[in-house]
């Protein structure tokens, strides 16, 4: 993996863990030879996240709409910053430049970007790993869904395995590097779905 789309959210939690976190993320990355591929804003944890890969020494690909450039959030510093027109433009950006997606804790956003990630890789869009950095406990109650939809039946034997999660990033990685894409659903036959 030489570049990552890391997910993360604009917000500033109360609690500094979460900053913390993004910008040991980024100094991390930055430190394995990891690009990082983000959203190119300036506020709350993707602005660690890039401050953190930047201050090490790191790539940084903002991927940002013009509207929020406007709105003056844009993160000036990174490597390089890519301005775009639409949110789809955005995520097909982060999708065409990364080797796997990173998500780490956020909101709506961020759980837009990766539902999917997620969904893309279930259909055939992408073969790449998509990992979920459960720091703190955050995504508890996402992984027990996620459970639940493979036990219910909504999410197919075969897909079971495209989250790969993980409560340290060291070894969230380490799954990521070693992920073997699944059968996607643009290859299986109807008795297969």
């Amino acid at each position: 993996m030489k570049r990552l789309a890391v997910y993360c959210g604009s917000a500033t939690p109360a609690d500094p863990r979460y900053v913390a976190l993004a910008r040991e993320v980024g100094e991390e990355l930055a430190g394995r030879a990891i690009g990082v591929v983000y959203g190119g804003g300036k506020l709350g944890l993707m602005g660690a996240l890039a401050d953190g890969a930047l201050a090490a020494g790191g790539e940084v690909i903002g991927v940002i709409p013009e509207s929020m450039v406007k709105a003056e959030v844009a993160n000036l510093a990174c490597s390089e910053l890519r301005v775009v027109q639409t949110m789809h433009e955005r995520k097909q950006a982060f999708t065409d430049l990364a080797d796997a997606f990173l998500t780490l804790p956020g909101g709506v956003g961020t759980m837009d970007e990766f539902w999917e990630a997620v969904s893309w890789a279930q259909l055939g869009y992408h073969a790449k790993p998509v990992g979920l950095l459960n720091a703190f406990g955050f995504y508890d109650g996402l992984i027990a869904f996620l459970r639940h939809m493979v036990a219910v039946g909504f999410v197919r034997p075969a897909h079971e395995g495209i989250v790969i999660a993980e409560n340290e990033l060291g070894a969230l990685l380490q799954r990521m590097e070693s992920y073997r894409p699944h059968q996607p659903i643009f290859r299986m036959k109807a008795d297969e779905l």
